[in-house]
């Protein structure tokens, strides 16, 4: 067998180079909350590439709110908002499952949010996840 110096890529999905800029939280038992900018760096229907401002906790809850290439009806911008798990990292550069996604609409311009933002979805979501692994667990043993 002949070696071509390349890694075998073994991923079932197909990955498509496509950066957009995002806005992450993360949560997690033991993880400090925390909410940033990034880009991703590719992704497919069953994870994203993205950089950072924060190093990610393998294992950690995410919600990450995508900007949209493609506008709804020609005229309204979209976001792509994706809940997951960080799988790895290597530096700045994390990747997340896509456990669960929906579109929305975003505004047309920046719009400064008073106060803190709410991580009610994200943390909703994660609880469901930790009591279905709750089952999962109980079920095997």
């Amino acid at each position: 067998m002949e070696s071509t110096g390349k890694a075998i890529d073994r991923r079932s999905k197909d990955r498509f180079e496509i950066q957009r800029e995002l806005r992450y939280k993360v949560t997690g038992d033991g993880v400090q909350p925390v909410a940033g900018k990034g880009n991703t760096v590719n992704l497919c229907s069953a994870g994203v590439a993205f950089t950072t401002e924060h190093q990610m906790q393998v294992g950690a809850f995410v919600e990450l709110s995508i900007s949209w290439p493609a506008l709804l009806d020609d005229n309204c911008p979209m976001r792509l908002i994706t809940f997951g798990r960080i799988i790895r990292r290597q530096g700045q550069t994390s990747v997340c499952s896509i456990d669960k996604y929906e579109f929305r609409t975003a505004p047309r311009t920046f719009q400064v949010v008073a106060g803190g933002r709410s991580d009610a979805m994200l943390q909703r979501w994660a609880a469901g996840m930790r009591k279905d692994m709750l089952k999962e667990a109980v079920a095997r043993a």
